[in-house]
């Protein structure tokens, strides 16, 4: 484990934000998918569909680590029934309600003061997240006012990669000017966070313990992080001031 971090990298999902369940708001996201691309189903019908085809594109980018960008998503995997030419356009907005499906998703209490902490005490920060869209985690940064406090920020939608592939944690390090050795890495999963991290060469992994994904991936015990932390704030207990 290197303890001279000159960067940290952060995951998102259930790392920087989680998600609350509302069952109106993911209803009303529904609906609006469907009258959206105007599916003529019951509302049953179009998302067994729709999540057929969704699992099998999880299982498959899984597998080959590779990430569809968001018009590849729709008109060749989720709805390829329908004319690429009338779904292509729409892309953003659908990847946008799809996501609202599970519910509406918000900052952890205390991680803008801490990215703000850390930015303070001399670390270069950046993301690396694992998502299908190109544009929720920039809209989250800019409304929440964090925007300026990520030098670089890797979306696996945008790039084509997925974690763990270790070329994703090198192309962040690259475009942040620290070498992989320097860079720290936090996320919530507690296999492909840290396996890609180790990968990399990274000199530390600090896994953040959410119970809804440790329910879904356990750990196995072959990879460990350096440390486990249960609030966003706890960061600060790590990385003292540079300076």
């Amino acid at each position: 484990m290197n303890t001279d971090i000159k960067a940290i990298f952060l995951d998102v999902g259930n790392t920087l934000r989680i998600v609350l369940e509302e069952p109106e708001f993911q209803q009303n996201a529904m609906s609006e998918l469907m009258t959206l691309v105007g599916a003529t189903e019951s509302q049953e019908q179009f998302y067994e569909k729709v999540e057929a085809r969704w699992k099998a594109y999880r299982k498959a980018s899984k597998a080959s680590l590779v990430e569809a960008s968001e018009e590849a998503l729709w008109t060749k995997h989720l709805l390829p029934d329908y004319p690429a030419e009338k779904i292509a356009p729409l892309h953003g907005k659908l990847t946008r309600l799809w996501r609202d499906r599970d519910g509406r998703r918000v900052p952890r209490h205390d991680a803008k003061a801490t990215i703000i902490e850390l930015d303070r005490r001399g670390y270069l920060l950046g993301i690396i997240a694992n998502t299908i869209t190109e544009t929720e985690i920039p809209d989250w940064m800019e409304s929440d006012g964090v925007t300026k406090y990520f030098k670089t920020v890797i979306l696996s939608s945008k790039v084509g990669l997925r974690k763990p592939d270790p070329e994703i944690y090198w192309m962040a390090a690259r475009q942040i000017g620290v070498e992989p050795q320097f860079c720290a890495y936090v996320g919530d999963n507690p296999v492909r966070d840290v396996e890609g991290t180790r990968a990399a060469g990274f000199g530390m992994m600090i896994l953040f313990e959410e119970p809804a994904t440790l329910a879904k991936e356990p750990p196995t015990g072959e990879h460990k992080p350096d440390y486990a932390i249960k609030e966003t704030s706890q960061l600060l207990d790590i990385f003292p001031p540079r300076n």
